[in-house]
């Protein structure tokens, strides 16, 4: 099967496919006429596993160390098992301070901040913190779709004076040349309207910086 059947059967992207790839955990055939990943039932297996383990908060470290036998999943779970304890020693923290917090007479601005603040303070060098991060999805959307407006815009301009002077002059090029151009910056807007769809599917699916998550 192609990489697009395997990114709706396993639910991942085409770009966390390849990037599973390119750290060898998958090692897909290729077809030899025009070099196109060929996998199969057993990719798409290890790419459950993969998944899986990833959504377990195993590193790409490990999970390479596992594929390779140099780690077990016995030892791994036992690992991760320590991280969820001491994230739920963290979130019992902030629960304790939520709860004498609701017991409270006093009003938001004369809490006794101090012993809070500084029990926070250390949480959050720890790591934690009950906010959610947000990826910036709006920057990166506004990015890609200002981008694919202005080249998009561009070749819109440039398609447009052609046909302007095409339907409006009396001397015309002949039609040929003018369905060649048509097609020479028609294509290009096909193009960046395409790449704009799947640039925010990934954004929104939230997997466009695979590599940055590890």
């Amino acid at each position: 099967m192609n990489i697009s059947e395997v990114e709706h059967i396993v639910g991942l992207s085409k770009k966390s496919i390849r990037y599973y790839e390119e750290n060898g955990l998958l090692n897909p055939k290729r077809n030899n006429e025009n070099d196109y990943r060929i996998f199969s039932e057993e990719d798409v297996r290890k790419l459950k596993i993969i998944k899986f383990f990833r959504e377990l908060g195993v590193s790409i470290h490990d999970l390479r160390m596992l594929s390779l036998g140099e780690l077990s999943v016995f030892d791994c779970m036992e690992e991760q098992l320590k991280k969820i304890k001491l994230e739920e020693k963290k979130y019992q923290s902030v629960k304790k301070m939520c709860e004498e917090l609701s017991t409270t007479q006093e009003s938001f601005w004369n809490i006794d901040i101090t012993r809070y603040f500084h029990q926070m303070n250390t949480l959050n060098k720890e790591g934690f913190t009950m906010r959610k991060l947000k990826s910036n999805k709006r920057k990166k959307i506004q990015g890609a779709v200002f981008s694919s407006v202005v080249f998009g815009s561009f070749f819109l301009f440039l398609l447009g004076v052609i046909s302007y002077f095409q339907f409006t002059e009396v001397d015309k090029l002949p039609w040929f040349i003018y369905a060649f151009f048509v097609l020479l910056f028609g294509l290009p807007i096909v193009g960046i309207i395409y790449n704009l769809v799947l640039r925010l599917k990934e954004i929104y699916g939230g997997e466009e910086d695979e590599a940055s998550k590890y």
